[in-house]
Order: C-alpha cells, then sequence, then structure tokens
C-alpha cells in the first residue's frame, strides 16, 4: 500500500472537545444527569491509627432526609474475589467497612445518604465514632524500613575509594498532591446483577477489573463510564475506596448514589508522590568522568500495601560508568497508599541526579552540558541494549544556543540586578517510553463519515484530538468527518492513560483499526467493475479528503459515499490492536530532555522568582504540536510548583495533614509563571511503536526541578538539597 497522505497529523489543531468544554457542555464525572440520585458524604478517621470502639448515628439517621448510615457493623461483607488484571493486588486493598480497624488518619469509616447533599455533610458532622487510637508512625525518618530491592553493577564501592573525585550528598524530597481541578466522584446505580459507575478515572477497563472483583461480579455485569477527566496527574490511575463505597451505598439504598470527595478528602484517600530520603555518592576522574555510583534510598508506603515506583531506571543508564549499585527501601508507614504523579519515579531520581551532576561539574571546574556530554552513553549500560533512539547531545546543543547559555557567569553570585541575584542552571531528563496492549474500532459510514471507539481517558492532554487526527489521516478523511469516543468501558479495552502510553498504546491500534478499513474499502473498489478504480493494484490507491484515487493519478477515483452507495454497504468496519513485540526487547526506549531555567533570588529575603524556562524534547513523532505545547508549558508549570511550593505537611501526632486544602498547600497561579518555551526535536521512533511516538506528558516535567535548584545555586552559591526550595534555606 502506498503511504498515506498526512494531513492532520503534525497541523497545530484546535481541541475538537474544545466547544463543548467552554460551553459547559462537556460532561464530567459529577455533572450526570442520572434519575433519582440521591447524595453520599464519606464521615473520615479521627485518629491514624487503632479500632472503632462505637459508632453513634442515630442522630444522623433522625435528620430528614437521611436514608441510610452504613458502616461496619451494617455493611455487608464483600467477597473482594480476585480478577485476572485487577488493579490492586490481592488480599492487600483497603476493604472498606469491612472490620473495626483504622490504618490512617481519614480512612473512611462510614458514609451518610441522604437526598439532598446538605442533608449528608450534616449527618456526617453528626456521626459520632470512638476510637481506642494508637500511636501511628507517619514520619519516613523514624520508621523501621522494608528489605532493600538492589540492583548492582560493577564494584561501586571499590570504583568510590580510588576514585580522584568523590561526592557524598543526602537528599529530601517532600510528599506532594495531585490537587487536579476536578474533584474525585463516582455516581454508582444498579440494576438487578448488574452495575453502572459514572467515575473520574484514568483507567475504565482497572476500575470495572477492581469493582468486579470486590462485588463479586463477572466483568461484563460492571459498566465504567468517564467521557471527561478535569486533570488527574496520576491521582485516577486506580479504583479507590470511595468508589466502592458509593456503589455499595447504591445497592444498599437501592437509589443511584452520588459521592463527590471534598477537596480535603482527596488529601486523605487518592494518592500522592511519596516523599523520600535519598544519599547519592558519585566518584569521577578530576575531568569529570563519572567511575561510580552508588544510590541509597528510602520511600514511604502504606502498611496494607507496598507502593514502588521506576526511580531507579534514570541512576542506570542515564550517564555512562562502569560501577553503580543501587538500594531502594520502602518505609512501611500509616499512611493511605501512594500512586503515580507525573513523571512517576524519574522526577524524583532527576531532582537528585542532575542537582549533584551540577555539584560535580562546579568541583571540576567543567560546563555543565560539558560534564553531560563526556559521560554520555553509547549504549544502555543497564541491559546492554542500544537506544531506539538518543538525541540528548542535540538537545544541549539546541537548548544552549536558544537560552543564551553562553552568557551564563559560571561563578556563583557574580550577577545581579539590583537587589535580586541572577542565576541560570540547567539539567537533563529521560522518561521510558511505554506501551501496552491497546485495542479500538474503527467504521467507516455511508455517508463518508466515521466513528472510531477506545475504552480509553482523556484526563486534560487532548486524547479527543490526537486520536482523531490519527484516524482522519489513516481513513484519507477530514478531522470534521471523524468521531472518536472513549471513556466507556463497552468500548474495546486499553490500558491506564498515564505513563505517556495513550499515544503510543492506543493511537498504533487506532492506527491499525483505521488502517483495515481503508484497506477494506481499496479492496471493495478494486474488485467492483463498474469502479474506475477496478483492476487498479491496490498498492498504487491513496485516500485523500474521502475519495480514492490513483496516487498519481488523482482524476481516477471516487470517494467511499459513492462506493459503499453502489455495493448496498451501510458500513465497513474493522477492530485494530497494538502489542509491543512479544520476547525480549531489542532496543531501550526512552524519551529525553535538556532543560534549561534562569531564576532571580532577592538577596536579602531569599524569594525565588523563576523568570523564564526552556525545554527541548526529544519525544518522537509530534502528533499534535498544539497539545504538545500546552503538555510542555504544563509540565514546566508543575516542575516550578515541585521546586518552590509543594509540600505536603503532616502532624506526626497522629497522622492528619495539617494542609489539607489549596490556601495553605501552595500550587504555582499565574504570578508565578514565567516566560516558558518549548521545543521539540523533529524525528520518529518507529522501534517503539507504528506512529513512531515515544510519549511527552510526564517527561516535560522531568529535570524542571533540578535545573531550578542548580540556577538558584548560580545565583547564590546555595546549594539545595531539599524540596521545596525554601527562602529560609537561602538566608
Amino acid at each position: 500500500m502506498s503511504p498515506q497522505p498526512q494531513a492532520a497529523v503534525g497541523a497545530p489543531l484546535s481541541r475538537v472537545d474544545g466547544r463543548l468544554k467552554v460551553t459547559g457542555q462537556a460532561l464530567y464525572a459529577a455533572e450526570h444527569d442520572v434519575d433519582g440520585a440521591v447524595h453520599a458524604v464519606i464521615v473520615d478517621a479521627a485518629i491514624g491509627l487503632g479500632r472503632i470502639m462505637s459508632i453513634n448515628s442515630g442522630a444522623a439517621e433522625a435528620l430528614p432526609g437521611v436514608l441510610k448510615v452504613i458502616h461496619h457493623h451494617n455493611a455487608p461483607k464483600l467477597p473482594y474475589r480476585d480478577n485476572s488484571g485487577s488493579n490492586n493486588p490481592p488480599g492487600r486493598r483497603l476493604r472498606v467497612f469491612q472490620d473495626d480497624q483504622v490504618l490512617f488518619h481519614g480512612q473512611p469509616v462510614a458514609v451518610v445518604v441522604a437526598t439532598t447533599l446538605e442533608a449528608a455533610q450534616h449527618g456526617a458532622s453528626l456521626v459520632k465514632v470512638g476510637y481506642d487510637a494508637e500511636q501511628s508512625s507517619t514520619d519516613l525518618t523514624e520508621a523501621e524500613p522494608d528489605e532493600p530491592t538492589n540492583y548492582a553493577r560493577g564494584d561501586a564501592e571499590a570504583a568510590l575509594r580510588s576514585a580522584a573525585v568523590r561526592l557524598d550528598l543526602t537528599y529530601r524530597t517532600a510528599r506532594n498532591h495531585h490537587n487536579p481541578m476536578e474533584p474525585h466522584a463516582t455516581i454508582a446505580r444498579w440494576n438487578g446483577d448488574r452495575l453502572t459507575v459514572w467515575d473520574k478515572t484514568q483507567w475504565v477497563v482497572g476500575t470495572q477489573t477492581e469493582l468486579a472483583a470486590v462485588f463479586g461480579l463477572d466483568l461484563d455485569a460492571v459498566r465504567v463510564i468517564s467521557p471527561f477527566v478535569g486533570g488527574g496527574f496520576g491521582s485516577a490511575l486506580r479504583c479507590w475506596p470511595h468508589v466502592v463505597v458509593a456503589a455499595l451505598a447504591a445497592r444498599e439504598t437501592k437509589r443511584p448514589v452520588k459521592l463527590v470527595l471534598s477537596r480535603k478528602q482527596m488529601y486523605l484517600g487518592t494518592g500522592f508522590r511519596p516523599s523520600y530520603e535519598y544519599r547519592l555518592r558519585l566518584g569521577s576522574d578530576r575531568r569529570g568522568r563519572l567511575s561510580a555510583a552508588a544510590h541509597e534510598l528510602d520511600a514511604e508506603t502504606s502498611s496494607y500495601e507496598t507502593f514502588t515506583e521506576s526511580i531507579l531506571a534514570a541512576g542506570q543508564m542515564l550517564y555512562s560508568m562502569p560501577n553503580v549499585s543501587q538500594a531502594y527501601r520502602t518505609v512501611p508507614l500509616d499512611v493511605p497508599t501512594p500512586l503515580y504523579m507525573r513523571g512517576p519515579g524519574f522526577q524524583t531520581a532527576s531532582f537528585v541526579i542532575e542537582s549533584a551532576m551540577d555539584e560535580l561539574a562546579h568541583k571540576v571546574g567543567v560546563d555543565p552540558i560539558e560534564l553531560r556530554r563526556r559521560n554520555e552513553p553509547n549504549e544502555d549500560e543497564s541491559s546492554g541494549l542500544p537506544f531506539s533512539t538518543r538525541r540528548l547531545r542535540e538537545c544541549y546543543t539546541v537548548g544552549a544556543r536558544e537560552f543564551g547559555w553562553h552568557r551564563r557567569n559560571p561563578r556563583p553570585r557574580s550577577t545581579r540586578e539590583g537587589d535580586w541575584l541572577i542565576g541560570r542552571g540547567m539539567a537533563a531528563g529521560v522518561y521510558d517510553t511505554a506501551r501496552m496492549p491497546a485495542q479500538a474500532r474503527a467504521r467507516l459510514d455511508a455517508d463518508g463519515t466515521a466513528v472510531v471507539d477506545a475504552a480509553a481517558t482523556d484526563m486534560g492532554p487532548g486524547t479527543y484530538t490526537s486520536q482523531t487526527q490519527v484516524a482522519a489521516d489513516a481513513l484519507g478523511l477530514t478531522v470534521r468527518t471523524v468521531t472518536f469516543r472513549l471513556g466507556d468501558s463497552l468500548y474495546p479495552p486499553t490500558p491506564p492513560h498515564g505513563g505517556s502510553m495513550t499515544m503510543a498504546s492506543v493511537g498504533s491500534a487506532t492506527l491499525d483499526a483505521c488502517n483495515k478499513v481503508r484497506r477494506q474499502a481499496i479492496q471493495l473498489a478494486v474488485e467492483d467493475r463498474e469502479s474506475p478504480l477496478y483492476g487498479v493494484p491496490t498498492a498504487d490507491i491513496v485516500v485523500r479528503g474521502g475519495r480514492l484515487h490513483v496516487k498519481n493519478n488523482p482524476a481516477l477515483g471516487e470517494t467511499y459515499q459513492r462506493l459503499l452507495a453502489r455495493n448496498d454497504r451501510t458500513h465497513l468496519e474493522a477492530d485494530g490492536s497494538f502489542a509491543p513485540p512479544s520476547g525480549p526487547e531489542r532496543h531501550s526506549f526512552y524519551g529525553y530532555n535538556a532543560t534549561f531555567a534562569e531564576v532571580a533570588v532577592d538577596a536579602a529575603l531569599g524569594l525565588v522568582r523563576v523568570r523564564r524556562v526552556l525545554g527541548v524534547y526529544d519525544a518522537g513523532r509530534i502528533i499534535s504540536p498544539k497539545l504538545a505545547d500546552s503538555q510542555a508549558l504544563g509540565g514546566m508549570v508543575g516542575g516550578i510548583g515541585t521546586a518552590l511550593l509543594e509540600h505536603t505537611v503532616t502532624d506526626h501526632r497522629d497522622g492528619r495533614i495539617v494542609n489539607a486544602n489549596l490556601a495553605d498547600y501552595l500550587v504555582p497561579v499565574n504570578a508565578d509563571i514565567p516566560d516558558l518555551k518549548a521545543i521539540y526535536l523533529d524525528g520518529e521512533d518507529r522501534e517503539a511503536d507504528p506512529l513512531g511516538v515515544k510519549g511527552l506528558g510526564e517527561l516535560v516535567m522531568i529535570g524542571v526541578a533540578p535545573a531550578i535548584a542548580n540556577a538558584v545555586f548560580n545565583a547564590t552559591g546555595r546549594r539545595i538539597r531539599e524540596l521545596p526550595i525554601t527562602a529560609e534555606a537561602l538566608l
């Protein structure tokens, strides 16, 4: 087959769902009009560890409008059957209302269901719970860690002892919460033994699987609907207890139930980026060529589940060195389970590694970019595999030129503008190119329009638009004649909408389905004696604007409409799929970036202001430049928050989150956002997937925080090894 013309992919198109969003017609989880729905409000545990001794719900139950108060005394026992593919490990879930145990502050201990939200809220405030409290453990630095996960190549300890230059550095990063704009919400409705939920989720299939497991149902007895998600950043990648609570309340009251978490409750049970204590020892020669690195890191997890993330990979493959050791220990605490947050693992590792590289560059008197160039590997030294693509050197070159790196004075505290100290810093970033099996279905109707379905999600990056672009080009249609539908477990299954895998996975399945439909049409035409394309080799035919024609003779052809009408076809349809090749990988798949930052630091007050950020990305083929820019700028904003503002504060006396609100948990606002610019290297990665994409959403945040920290050092001469960077640390 001749290559299809590409008119939509690569074009800076506006979002196809943009009008729905700006006019309020896009329905989010809590906005679906489900007839007869009542309201539920969760009662949260007021202790960090212990047992429930009593629950007095009489006052709440007497309140007008309250239908039921459900807790472990009256809730039915749920089977929690293991379903293969469930997104929670069997036997390790938080089993809501199944016993009297309290495992963390804010755990759901009861739910009030009422005919109005106000009655449910008032009722929840009237439920009195008595506890036998124990001292909870919530401090990472004082708890006993699990056995480590280890990695080693060479002899790091011996190499460190003999290294001409050695660094021994300890970094600490704060817990961060996702804080998407849309609160987590679920509407649950039962019809006999069949359950439908409208849920804020980044994985409709995972939520479907989990609910089926919890209630002992067959998978096809559960339907999950999630057409729009108002931000997630990873917080909706699993089925949280409140989703189970909503479904349980709906079954017990025999009414559809709507449950919306408050902003405070989103700090109590929808995940977070865990805090870390991370020691890194580096060894090099006097020219900065790395010989060894030893990583020792502790990360918080919950007492009832073990959460880990890909924090070790960057230390194994980003730079060339023969000797590496790593020990990754989780520390069980009386806290809710952490979850993936944008750039999971790599974001934290990047801050540590890239800050240490900057410190090494300063110590040996080498420019930070030149130091990184000297330690650029020829292959992935953790696996011995060649990189599918790796253009980090080009990221450095383009970034340095566009940022004006040559104007940076390497001597700290040497550039001033009045009361402000000016500094410039940079960092490299890496994130793995994730791909998972996905399916899609495409249908071309007789009127020349098409519909493509997949159970994917769109939490903001523009899945509707990018998938429509891929489908339009594969079918040879205009974007306005293609409809992409997502967010329903009735559609073909897809992987989680996270890890920057959606475009590679779902996009490749969409491409496959649409290619099959186009080929069906071409085959129909060349076999149809009445078609002007009869007998033409299929390899010579392309489709553009809904019209099939010979590649080098556009006048010879016909439209989809005429072809299907003449053959009495109402439609053509095909299922598409994608899966990474089975067996061992033949390449090492990663995306890369170089991030540059300029800061101003008030010399007297220690206040840090970011003045500009530039990111240069080796992210493969860019499907939609306008969407890519949205992702990149948003990632930079998130990186600024991590570097300077975000910090979840825990009262270790009882595990209470002190700043569980957007007044006290600081995130960047417009006044914090400077000049941001993103540059994408032209290219593609056909080894990774048929589209040649690498994924962008995670990558763009990685490297921002260390670039800012390195710029702060250049401005002030003060090394900061703890995030967020505070004024107190600079005074």
